[in-house]
């Protein structure tokens, strides 16, 4: 059963079969939100991934961030991603188009950050998502 399925820009549907979510800076005790905070955050979002999905491919999608009108600190200017972090785990129909599609199906574990709780569903979904590159990117497997 799936959670939702999300319409690609390029035509295909994929289904989201699992979703873990966090907060972007949640038990941040010290610091602020700026490059080398978010640089761990996603290097650590995509370990995290790469372990609870490891048969399966990883995209990140490159995430947006702000620039709020604060004082730099030691480490850089302020500069905050998107307050939930994401990993998805998705799939489709097979990407090989000489596999048996009975018997085959495509997969990937997507990492993105969005601003709320929402679970992104149809051509509601984000443009971010809506836009992965599923061919390139996506590993067909047998069922």
């Amino acid at each position: 059963m799936s959670l939702s399925h999300i319409a690609l820009s390029s035509g295909r549907s994929i289904e989201l079969t699992e979703l873990r979510m966090s907060s972007t800076y949640g038990g941040m005790l010290e610091g602020y939100p700026c490059k080398p905070i978010n640089d761990m955050k996603i290097r650590g979002l995509q370990r995290q991934a790469e372990r609870a999905f490891p048969s399966t491919p990883v995209h990140l999608v490159p995430p947006s961030c702000e620039y709020p009108d604060q004082t730099a600190g030691a480490f850089g200017p302020v500069e905050v991603l998107p307050s939930v972090a994401c990993i998805g785990a998705f799939r489709s129909t097979a990407v090989g188009s000489e596999l048996d599609s009975v018997l085959h199906r495509s997969a990937l574990t997507v990492v993105w950050f969005q601003a709320g709780l929402d679970v992104p569903s149809g051509e509601d979904a984000g443009l971010v998502l809506r836009s992965i590159r599923w061919v390139e990117l996506a590993q067909d497997y047998e069922l």
